[in-house]
C-alpha cells in the first residue's frame, strides 16, 4: 500500500496538475510562448503519474468492492477472484508510482555525443570499434533518432581508432546513458591465421549534449585554437581550406577536432559543445564520485576504465558484467537490439534508488 508520504507527493502532482491547466487556459499564458511552452511540458511529465493515480484509486475501490462481496456466501469465489486481481493491480501500479517519483535525471530527454575509442588489440580493436559504432548506429534508426559523425579517425585495416556520433532524439541519453564503460570482445580477428581467439578492447563514453555552452563556464584564455586543412579523399573533394578545427583546454588537457562540417565557423560551434559536453560529464562524475565515495552504485560510475560487457563471438553470447546478465544473441544485439539489456540497466537502477529512498 502506498505510503501517507507517497500519498502526499501524489496528491500534491494532482493539485499541480489543475493548476497548470488553468494557466493554460488563461490568454496571459497564451500569449507569452516561454511560458506556454515550459508550462505544457512540465504538464506532460505530470499529467502520466496523475493518471497512474486514478488509476490506483479505481482499483482500491474494486477491493473495496469485491470486500463487501464476500460477505455473501452466494458471491464468495467471484469476490475472492475480483480481490486477487484488485491486489495484483494495486501492486503493479504501485510500483509505477513509485519509479515515476524517483528523482529525474535532468539530461534524460537530452540528445547525446557517443565517442567510441580503440583500446587494447591494435587493428583488432579498431575493427570493434567500427561494429560497436554500427550497433549504435541501428539502434538509434530504430528508435527513429537522427545521427551525425562528428569526428573520425579510421585505422588501415578499416574501422576507426576514434570515432563520435551525435545523436538526436527525445531520451537519447536516458535509454544510452549506462553504456559509458569498457567494451571488451572476444574472437579470432580476420588477421588470425592460426584460428586463435583474441581480446581486444574499445571504450565508450556517452556524453549529454548542453542545450547552451555557457552552462560550461569556458574561459577563451583557457582554449588554444588551430585551424588546418582537412583530410579528404582527394579528387574533387579535397579541401583547399584550412576548414578543420582543433580546440585544446588547457587546464585539463582535452582536445576535441571536428573536420566533418563544411566550413570552418560550423566546425568550431560543434568542436566547443563536444568540449563542453566533456567538461559537464567529467564536472558531474566528480560530483556523484564525491557523493558516493563510501559506496558504489549498482551499474557503476561509468568510468570508462571499467570493463562493463563481454561480447564473446566463438559462444555467441553476450554478458553485462555489472548485472551479471548474458544473453546468447550476440548477432542480434551487434544489429542494434540493446533493447532488453538497456531494460534490465534501467531495472537495476530503479531498484537501486528505490532502495536508498527507502
Amino acid at each position: 500500500m502506498l505510503t501517507d508520504n507517497v500519498r502526499s507527493k501524489l496528491s500534491a502532482l494532482s493539485r499541480r496538475l489543475e493548476e497548470i491547466d488553468r494557466m493554460l487556459a488563461a490568454p496571459e499564458t497564451a500569449a507569452d510562448m516561454n511560458l506556454f511552452r515550459d508550462l505544457s511540458r512540465e504538464r506532460g511529465e505530470i499529467e502520466p503519474i496523475v493518471g497512474r493515480l486514478h488509476a490506483y484509486e479505481r482499483a482500491e475501490s474494486d477491493l473495496a468492492a469485491a470486500q463487501e462481496l464476500a460477505a455473501d456466501p452466494e458471491m464468495k469465489a467471484f469476490a475472492a477472484e475480483e480481490s486477487a486481481a484488485a491486489t495484483h493491480e494495486l501492486e503493479r501500479i504501485e510500483q509505477e508510482l513509485r519509479i515515476a517519483l524517483l528523482p529525474k535525471d535532468p539530461n534524460d530527454d537530452r540528445n547525446i555525443f557517443l565517442e567510441i575509442r580503440a583500446g587494447t588489440g591494435g587493428d583488432e580493436s579498431a575493427l570493434f570499434a567500427g561494429d560497436l559504432l554500427r550497433m549504435y548506429l541501428r539502434y538509434a534508426e530504430g528508435h527513429g533518432w537522427q545521427t551525425e559523425i562528428v569526428s573520425k579517425n579510421e585505422s588501415e585495416l578499416g574501422g576507426y581508432k576514434e570515432v563520435i556520433v551525435r545523436i538526436i532524439g527525445r531520451g537519447a541519453y536516458s535509454k544510452l546513458k549506462f553504456e559509458s564503460g569498457g567494451h571488451r570482445v572476444q574472437r579470432v580477428p580476420a588477421t588470425e591465421s592460426q584460428g586463435r581467439i583474441h581480446t581486444s578492447a574499445c571504450t565508450v563514453a556517452v556524453l549529454p549534449e548542453l542545450d547552451e555552452i555557457e552552462e560550461v563556464k569556458l574561459n577563451p584564455a583557457d582554449l588554444r585554437i588551430d585551424v588546418f586543412r582537412a583530410s579528404g579523399a582527394g579528387g574533387q573533394h579535397i579541401q583547399k581550406t584550412d576548414s578543420a578545427v582543433r580546440i585544446t583546454h588547457l587546464p585539463t588537457g582535452m582536445v576535441v577536432e571536428c573536420q566533418d562540417e563544411r566550413s570552418q565557423t560550423q566546425n568550431k560551434a560543434r568542436a566547443m559543445a563536444v568540449l563542453a559536453s566533456r567538461l559537464y560529464a567529467q564536472q558531474v562524475a566528480e560530483q556523484h564520485e564525491r557523493e558516493a565515495s563510501e559506496r558504489k552504485n549498482l551499474i557503476g560510475s561509468g568510468d570508462r576504465s571499467e570493463r562493463i560487457r563481454t561480447y564473446n563471438y566463438p559462444q555467441g553470447r553476450v554478458t553485462d558484467h555489472r548485472i551479471n546478465l548474458t544473453l546468447y544473441r550476440l548477432e542480434a544485439i551487434m544489429n542494434g537490439d540493446l533493447e532488453e539489456i538497456i531494460t534490465a540497466l534501467t531495472t537495476e537502477h530503479q531498484a537501486a534508488a528505490l532502495a536508498e529512498l527507502a
